[in-house]
């Protein structure tokens, strides 16, 4: 159902993680955010890491979509703490759009909760590609990388995905929330995501509040080839767990010398907009459907200039 080579890849996850999950004493995920990307997931990480055990230092192990090759050890030594009584999660929004990760993760871990976030479409499409293009991931201009990178508008079929993997893991176990819920109430959005997920309540301090609604200072880069190096240089030590470089670099003023520096972004077209909000379209409206919800501020036709570019 998920995929025309579904037997063959329920086979491989079977040989990659049988032996190893039978062996294994140390505690599995629970529970995935998978987003998708650009709708609130770094700041979800940033409030839920003291509470539950999520990986670290890198915030996404792209275990279920890209280094499951590298067996169920290799995605546990992501989460340190073998004896710890946190629920344990991943935040990692690349895996909303992935058949692959949605399979993967319901024979590996049948019993996890889900929780994805929703966006008004084109407002993170441009806010997805302005972060592509600031780590050196594009070297195009927007209107050309909506045709030509197909995780733009693949993350952005919301109710195809949304239906993959309520299919898959069941409704009960998949949460769908909406962005703007998230601006307007961050304390009562976390609320219902610990509920769901298994954490308790805590109170959100004020600032922690105020960083969700502060906008990007993204630009293009300085140098467009020296900030694509550095980011394939930096998925390299990360795939081989030598990811506390990658840490500490972007914790240091070397950060900057990769990362921004260069033009702001320009203004789109009205008339590149409007295309934008018929492209996708189709999936908000079924999306309507399926979350029995008005979207009807994400299919319109009269957008600002300049959408606002939020926390990630």
């Amino acid at each position: 159902m998920l995929d025309t080579n579904g037997s063959a890849l329920g086979s491989a996850v079977g040989e990659l993680c049988g032996p190893a999950l039978r062996a294994c004493s140390s505690p599995l995920p629970t529970f995935f955010v998978i987003g998708p990307p650009r709708t609130g997931t770094s700041w979800l990480h940033e409030i839920l890491k003291e509470r539950a055990l999520l990986p670290s230092p890198t915030k996404e192990t792209r275990f279920f979509d890209v280094h499951f090759q590298r067996g169920i050890q290799w995605y546990l030594s992501h989460f340190g703490a073998t004896k710890s009584t946190k629920p344990i999660g991943e935040i990692a929004p690349t895996y909303f759009a992935s058949a692959t990760a949605c399979e993967r993760i319901a024979r590996v871990l049948p019993g996890a909760r889900v929780v994805c976030t929703f966006r008004n479409p084109v407002d993170r499409v441009i806010s997805l590609y302005r972060l592509k293009r600031a780590y050196g991931m594009s070297p195009w201009g927007l209107e050309e990388a909506i045709s030509r990178d197909p995780e733009l508008i693949e993350s952005s079929r919301y109710a195809t995905y949304l239906r993959l993997w309520q299919c898959t893991f069941g409704a009960k176990q998949v949460l769908a929330t909406v962005y703007e819920d998230l601006q307007k109430d961050a304390q009562a959005y976390v609320d219902a995501l610990g509920d769901f997920v298994g954490l308790a309540r805590f109170p959100l301090a004020p600032a922690i509040v105020r960083d969700l609604n502060t906008s990007t200072t993204l630009t293009h880069p300085r140098s467009y080839y020296r900030t694509r190096t550095a980011t394939a240089l930096a998925d390299r030590l990360k795939a081989t767990r030598l990811d506390f470089i990658v840490s500490g670099v972007r914790r240091s003023p070397l950060m900057k010398l990769f990362l921004g520096g260069g033009p702001a972004f320009a203004q789109l077209s009205l008339e590149f907009l409007y295309k934008l909000y018929d492209l996708f379209r189709p999936e908000v409206e079924e999306l309507e459907n399926m979350l029995n919800r008005d979207l009807s501020a994400w299919k319109s036709k009269q957008p600002a200039l300049n959408p606002v570019q939020t926390a990630t």
